[in-house]
């Protein structure tokens, strides 16, 4: 079935008996192409249903679909014409592992990060209000994501709006890792028993099914059950904000979402569904162990293995801090729902007095942070760089600001990949080269990102950012040796050509000048360790050079580079300076290796240029 289905229209020409049969087919397609291709498997496999029936009862894209986050929407794209084109999802080229505006009018907004899809929905139906469009509009957020405080941002104005909104919720009881904080709880005491729900829903089908005064009689129910609702649970939170709220509902029964989808249709005033799902619903393993399977590499089918695994910067940040935590008694760790991803899972276990998971809060977690850092104990929060642009303010004003001692361990700097522009880590160093009395160490191997996250604990004040990559560690030349915390010099240096470059360019730089060397061209590399404050030591080495080569994996505005080349002026420089950095522009999904040697960031490219 799924592969006639070429738009939504299609999908409207199925029976709701024909439906069970058509998830399972879309579950074994979703199964088939993350295991090629990588991607999230077990947050997709749960809304299967709860996406089919959207469309089945609504009419995309005049109605609206928001998605939050946006990487559960594999299947709102094989369904709205792009089926074609699944097997090339997160590849070069291909489909986006998110919803992009420019791919599809079926995707109304683009998303990679949580708790905007409120926001962005209730933007979305007040314009078509503005110009008389009675279309509706859904935001389909996980709860998680309502862990988020844009979230409720949202919800606080959306009460008021008068007109067809909806908001339905996928509740699954985890984001990346399990669910934490007082709104899981809250959900957790809404979730009724399946007998109730059961014979709800069983009524309410019985009903709709009898002609004229069926609907009316559901209609009648419904209210009746909701004044019911409110006067026993007299804290219904979403009753509050001006929501009607119908639910618990099972996410996996077809008939069941689609009835109260139809029934929610006819409100005209905000409507909230709670829909309670199973995470990885359809592949054993990932309902066994949704974490590993929220996004993972290539892996095996039959076994649910990954295909290749190595030691990695978190695996070495998370090892780092447990050796810390040792000699400090003081030392916490924060993360905002991703203590797998950072590498944080056994510092957990050990030590679960001094480890903190905020959920999906970054900059609750810089400000929470910044608490604890002014009682004398020193916090570490570990975040993806994508994740922290979100902390911008908390950042400047909660720590910078009160010149306490704030540690980030700062996750997939750099060019990340596969999941494109929304997570990007090339925002970082800029943003925090703005913020005085910020210092920042970009490693290239495990044993400088152990030095640094040590001296970043033990020794710096302030603001610190230790940063580093995805992936295992990178090419190293034998003959390499760390030599300063600060910056390295590797090569000949009474060469007449520099490369600068930090991070794990470095390594790239390396193959370049083996390269070279090979067609009678020597050059010096500049490997800068902290990249802010510069130490002005390596900044007087540089300008003895007549030709020097930065090389960036990060914005050219307000990047290292530029801060450089403005301290190589204070020294007189009078050699040429050049700067290959990522100019104006974001960088899609692809393969990391890919997007480098598309940026003239990988050894081809630095031998291309500096043979020049």
């Amino acid at each position: 079935m799924l592969e006639n289905i070429k738009s939504p229209a299609d999908l409207k020409k199925l029976s709701v008996e024909e439906l069970p049969a058509l998830c399972e087919e879309i579950r074994r397609k979703l199964i088939l192409t993350v295991s090629e291709n990588g991607g999230h498997l077990a947050s997709n496999l749960g809304v299967v249903e709860l996406t089919v029936a959207m469309h089945y009862v609504f009419d995309c894209p005049e109605d609206s679909f928001v998605w939050d986050v946006g990487h559960q929407c594999y299947t709102h794209k094989m369904l709205t014409g792009r089926y074609d084109r699944i097997g090339t999802i997160r590849k070069t080229g291909g489909l986006s592992g998110f919803p992009r505006r420019y791919e599809s009018p079926c995707d109304a907004f683009g998303a990679g990060h949580s708790s905007t899809s409120i926001s962005a929905a209730l933007g979305i139906a007040k314009a078509k209000q503005l110009r008389g469009d009675q279309s509706h509009t859904l935001a389909i957020i996980g709860d998680g994501s309502f862990t988020g405080g844009l979230a409720f941002e949202g919800m606080n104005n959306a009460g008021r709006f008068k007109g067809n909104f909806m908001v339905v919720l996928n509740d699954n009881k985890m984001s990346i890792s399990k669910n934490v904080g007082a709104f899981s709880k809250y959900l957790n005491n809404m979730r009724i028993s399946p007998w109730y729900a059961n014979a709800k829903s069983g009524l309410e089908r019985f009903l709709t099914k009898v002609p004229v005064v069926g609907y009316p009689i559901v209609k009648l129910l419904t209210r009746f059950k909701n004044r019911i609702r409110q006067n026993v649970y007299k804290n219904n939170l979403f009753a509050d904000f001006g929501f009607l709220y119908y639910g618990p509902v099972d996410g996996h029964d077809i008939e069941d979402i689609i009835n109260v989808f139809r029934i929610a249709k006819k409100v005209d005033k905000p409507v909230l569904i709670h829909a309670v799902t199973l995470k990885g619903k359809g592949y054993q393993f990932a309902e066994d162990d949704p974490k590993s399977f929220h996004g993972i590499g290539k892996f095996d089918i039959d076994t649910g293995e990954p295909l290749s695994h190595s030691d990695s910067y978190s695996d070495c940040f998370g090892e780092t801090m447990i050796d810390l935590a040792k000699k400090h008694e003081n030392l916490c760790a924060i993360t905002a729902a991703m203590t797998v991803g950072t590498g944080l899972s056994e510092f957990a276990n050990q030590y679960k007095d001094r480890f903190f998971d905020v959920g999906i809060a970054e900059e609750h977690a810089v400000t929470f942070g910044s608490g604890l850092a002014s009682q004398g104990i020193i916090p570490v929060f570990a975040v993806y760089s994508s994740f922290l642009q979100r902390a911008y303010d908390q950042l400047i004003h909660d720590a910078a600001v009160q010149n306490l001692h704030l540690v980030l361990g700062v996750d997939r700097a750099g060019v990340v990949g596969e999941d494109g522009e929304t997570h990007q880590g090339l925002f970082d160093v800029s943003i925090l080269n703005s913020i005085p009395g910020t210092t920042i160490y970009s490693p290239c191997y495990f044993e400088e990102l152990k030095a640094s996250l040590v001296k970043a604990v033990e020794e710096d004040k302030g603001l610190t950012a230790v940063r580093y990559p995805r992936g295992g560690e990178p090419y190293r030349p034998l003959d390499f040796e760390e030599s300063d915390i600060n910056y390295n010099i590797y090569g000949n240096r009474n060469a007449s050509r520099l490369i600068v470059t930090y991070g794990r360019l470095f390594a790239e730089a390396c193959k370049a000048k083996e390269m070279l060397q090979k067609v009678g061209i020597e050059v010096c590399i500049l490997k800068l360790n902290r990249i802010k404050p510069i130490d002005n030591e390596a900044v007087k080495f540089a300008a003895n050079f007549r030709k020097i080569q930065f090389f960036e994996e990060g914005m050219r505005s307000g990047g290292v580079a530029e801060i450089f080349e403005s301290e190589l002026m204070k020294q007189k420089f009078v050699g040429t300076y050049r700067i290959t950095a990522i100019e104006d522009m974001f960088i899609p999904h692809s393969k990391d290796t890919v997007a480098l040697h598309a940026l003239h960031l990988d050894a081809e490219g630095m031998y291309g240029i500096m043979k020049k």
